[in-house]
């Protein structure tokens, strides 16, 4: 069963603001959902999700998106765009492994990673991309092989060390590159000190068809380490966050006044019941 994956990003009210701005950043981009509490838009094949879930949480550089760029007009304008008001963590430059690439957050604290290079090579025009820090350093290739084990239709791509000569960052992960229920995902090591870690302000979003859908990837990610929030949300092992949800929940959010009473029955749940949802 092919589920669909998609990035939830955490806003602060400012949801709807933020998805205008990224469908006027990139082409063949609308917004397909606008409520108070989501925002919902498409960039070609790939869906994001905005919430406005409150301060609780800011977004940072330990998931961002890489954007894959065929021409210098093309990184220039994205460039410009986003950097706009943001956060050059990386300028635009010849890099080793490209000849065009930055790394920045834009105003709204999104993470990106600008990289010109082949279309063809990804097949994906914007890939989210895991960065492992801190106490998660050197648990990039473990963390892959186990969503790659855990979600169907699902491969590793391809995986480049870092050389003995890198010290203590030998064996690390440099960049690798797989495929969840045929969607693209990256992973690095990053050695040195960091300020940030994986938190709630970005999470992936599970639509399953049944509860015995909800009920595997619920028990499997919060297996060995991981940890159960409230509303479908969990932590795996190693500390990224999922929204395990009904693939019908948006249509039941949306039922007139039904809507309220489903919301109610959510907000007392960690892991969400399909039965009751649909009961309430």
């Amino acid at each position: 069963m092919k589920h669909h994956i998609h990035p939830c990003l955490w806003f602060n009210g400012n949801a709807k603001e933020a998805a205008v701005f990224y469908c006027s950043v990139f082409e063949n981009a609308s917004i397909t959902t606008d409520t108070p509490m989501v925002v919902k838009f498409r960039v070609n094949d790939e869906e994001f999700m905005l919430l406005n879930g409150g301060p609780h949480f800011q977004l940072n550089p330990s998931i961002s998106f890489s954007v894959i760029c065929e021409t210098d007009e093309e990184i220039n304008t994205f460039f410009a765009k986003l950097s706009d008001n943001g956060k050059i963590l990386m300028p635009l430059d010849k890099y080793p492994w490209s000849e065009r690439y930055a790394f920045l957050q834009d105003k709204y604290g999104t993470a990106w990673q600008l990289i010109k290079g082949k279309y063809s090579d990804v097949n994906q025009k914007i890939t989210p991309c895991l960065l492992f820090v801190g106490n998660s350093f050197k648990k990039a290739e473990a963390a892959m092989k186990f969503y790659v084990e855990v979600f169907p239709q699902s491969t590793v791509e391809g995986i480049l060390l870092y050389p003995p000569e890198s010290g203590e960052a030998e064996g690390a992960v440099q960049h690798a590159q797989f495929t969840l229920d045929e969607k693209v995902f990256m992973v690095m090591d990053g050695y040195g000190e960091h300020s940030f870690a994986f938190n709630e302000a970005v999470s992936f979003v599970v639509e399953c068809e049944t509860q015995d859908e909800i009920d595997f990837y619920w028990n499997t990610l919060t297996a060995d380490g991981g940890a159960e929030s409230m509303c479908g949300w969990l932590k795996d092992k190693f500390g990224v966050s999922w929204q395990i949800i009904p693939k019908k929940l948006s249509q039941l959010m949306t039922d007139g006044e039904r809507s309220g009473r489903v919301m109610q029955a959510l907000l007392k749940m960690k892991k969400l019941d399909i039965a009751t949802l649909e009961a309430a």
